[in-house]
């Protein structure tokens, strides 16, 4: 007997329907709705009840409450306003990728659970591999490979574990050493500590924000003359404070000469390698150990998507490999396959290769560098109008499309024309610190941000900025 509470393919096929005509209107709509809730903590939580439905809801009510209940509450991304942070981009063609993942439901964690999933996503990753400029012997019919994680920090976290391992035989763990400039991504301290590792160092940076690679050497050879044992250093290709680029090459000689694993975070600036004018800042690329970007920040493919390689594929799958006799398979033992449960730290695994292989499609690499070049473009002029306006400062290099500023008047100054702008509604930009001062940051690089936007975006900076001014 079929089971009675499921919903027929006729129900589904018209909730589905209804489902994508709400997805499409709220992308329709997103530019016209206010970008941070109006919500205190636990607001949600009222609205829900104390205990799950003891007895099957409507789809109908379900709708209702997606509206009334959980809308409130959603801060909008997809907004074109969206100037904070970085990007979690999405697209149409992302978006019916991950329903046609949803809908397949496979569990990819061996080639024999699902061969499509494990194939279509060695081939996406090995064409990215060309699209970016990437070092060829990364692709997975070579000795290195791509695999899909949740999150950049999961792949640091993941090969800061690998490097330690790797160095086993060298000295305990907790006199490994870590290093990354003091720019870098938290995750990296994170995950050196989650890895073991006794000491992280937080090398100094130059005027623009990129590691002194001098300092680096002077500091390893300072650990090693107190008994440490050097083990892993990261690189930035764009610092999320700034977009800072680190020293690849110089980094990647320092780590070759003292047996460190050379890791590169590019979560977001990785993105725009798919423009060969970007190549310049990834020099050095052939002297890394592995390397991660974010496909969900600046290529259109939704939340989550992030891809690290490895120049060899081999350190990681003897860290992460186990053979239990549940997963014993005959194409596993054959070795003529890759079982991408030993390259993360999961088992479990989604085909979330499939929403990134129809975005590459839908697409295409020019339909992709359009995008990065026009967002690149509207960041230029933004910052050249600010730099050309005594009542701003630019506090570092744009290589990319984020712009940092502050106002000349200070930091209440640029705490207040911040704190002016997320009140609009309709943009929304991150104020931060950056040293001693306080500074606005401005992502360019929302899916659907176009000129007008930025505009926007200029004329409250603008109208703004005066009005501060004169009540300081």
């Amino acid at each position: 007997m079929a089971n009675p509470y499921h919903m027929t393919p006729d129900e589904f096929r018209t909730h589905g329907y209804e489902m994508v005509d709400w997805i499409a209107d709220y992308l329709a709509t997103i530019g016209e709705r206010q970008i941070a809730p109006d919500v205190k903590p636990g607001d949600i939580r009222a609205m829900l009840p104390d205990h799950a439905p003891e007895a099957p809801e409507g789809f109908a009510a379900i709708m209702a409450d997606l509206d009334q209940i959980v809308m409130p509450g959603i801060t909008h991304w997809q907004s074109p306003g969206w100037f904070a942070f970085f990007p979690a981009n999405s697209s149409p063609a992302s978006i019916l990728g991950e329903m046609a993942s949803a809908g397949l439901g496979v569990q990819g964690m061996l080639w024999s659970t699902s061969p499509a999933a494990t194939e279509v996503e060695s081939v996406v990753l090995d064409w990215l591999v060309d699209l970016l400029g990437l070092p060829a012997h990364w692709k997975t019919t070579d000795r290195g490979g791509g695999v899909i994680n949740s999150s950049t920090s999961d792949s640091t976290h993941l090969v800061l574990a690998v490097a330690r391992h790797r160095a086993a035989d060298r000295g305990p763990a907790e006199d490994m050493v870590a290093y990354a400039s003091n720019q870098a991504h938290s995750s990296i301290e994170r995950g050196a500590r989650l890895a073991g590792y006794g000491q992280v160092r937080l090398i100094g940076v130059d005027d623009r924000y990129g590691m002194d690679h001098a300092q680096l050497r002077r500091q390893i050879a300072a650990d090693r003359s107190s008994g440490l044992i050097p083990v892993a250093v990261t690189s930035a290709i764009g610092t999320t404070a700034t977009t800072a680029v680190d020293p690849v090459r110089a980094v990647g000689e320092i780590a070759a000469e003292n047996e460190l694993w050379h890791h590169v975070d590019a979560a977001y600036a990785g993105n725009a390698m798919i423009c060969p004018e970007f190549r310049v800042y990834q020099d050095g690329l052939e002297l890394v150990d592995s390397y991660t970007f974010n496909a969900h920040k600046w290529l259109l493919t939704n939340f989550d998507c992030n891809i690290l390689y490895v120049a060899d594929r081999r350190p990681l799958i003897e860290t992460l490999s186990t053979m239990p006799a549940y997963l014993q398979n005959a194409a596993t033992e054959s070795g003529a396959v890759i079982d991408y449960r030993d390259w993360h730290v999961s088992l479990g695994r989604r085909f979330r290769a499939l929403k990134l292989w129809f975005v590459l499609r839908s697409y295409g690499a020019e339909g992709l560098r359009y995008l990065i070049r026009s967002h690149v473009a509207l960041a230029d002029e933004l910052a050249a109008r600010l730099g050309a306006d005594p009542r701003f400062e630019l506090v570092a290099p744009h290589p990319f499309a984020l712009v940092c500023f502050r106002a000349s008047a200070g930091n209440e100054t640029t705490e207040a024309l911040a704190a002016a702008i997320n009140a609009a509604g309709d943009v929304a930009v991150t104020p931060m610190q950056l040293g001693d001062d306080a500074i606005i940051r401005v992502s360019v690089g929302q899916s659907y941000t176009e000129a007008e936007h930025v505009e926007r975006l200029w004329n409250l900076i603008d109208t703004h900025t005066p009005a501060i001014q004169e009540e300081s």
